[in-house]
């Protein structure tokens, strides 16, 4: 659940008629504060938005240009301007050091986990599996774009694949962590 909420912008954004790329775009900075402001009044830390402010500086900027000039060359290519900040924002927090994953996973570890190497590699390769997804989401985008089919069915599914993949990961890659883990505290 607290992926859907977390990429709740970019899925507003990406199920919203291209032909109205303004108002989604607006939809998208609207979900994106939105999400902010409801986890950070439930306790969450920065450490666990960081795609949720990503999203919402991004939708700010998309927001801007597409009401600025709706017929924009930044419309055709938005859907692979939205994978590429998405890879951006999660590239740069593993750089940092600060997966952004590692904030959502605190949400529901328990906290003498979290400074576990194991934990701390774990979200590393999780938001490595996104980075990935992302980056070969958005050039896969961009080609479609650049072929006049920015906002066709398999830009769609393309998108779509770029969530479901590394979603699917990210839950068959906890589930077989906490496995190894169960394994190595459990009984000899």
């Amino acid at each position: 659940m607290s992926y859907v909420r977390t990429f709740l912008p970019w899925i507003v954004f990406a199920v919203l008629p291209s032909g109205q790329w303004q108002w989604a775009a607006l939809a998208g900075l609207v979900a994106a504060v939105a999400v902010t402001v409801q986890q950070r009044r439930t306790g969450a830390g920065f450490d666990a938005l960081i795609i949720e402010i990503g999203s919402a500086v991004f939708f700010a900027a998309l927001t801007a240009i597409a009401f600025t000039d709706p017929h924009s060359g930044v419309h055709d290519y938005s859907a692979a301007l939205s994978s590429a900040t998405l890879a951006v924002i999660a590239g740069v927090s593993l750089l940092m050091g600060r997966p952004f994953t590692l904030g959502i996973a605190k949400r529901t570890t328990p906290r003498e986990v979290w400074g576990l190497r194991p934990f701390i590699r774990a979200n590393a390769v999780i938001t490595g599996a996104w980075t990935a997804a992302f980056a070969v989401t958005a050039g896969a985008l961009a080609a479609l774009a650049h072929a006049g089919h920015g906002h066709s069915t398999a830009a769609t599914l393309v998108q779509a694949a770029g969530f479901a993949v590394p979603m699917l990961f990210t839950v068959r890659y906890v589930a077989a962590a906490q496995a190894k883990a169960k394994g190595e505290t459990g009984p000899r």
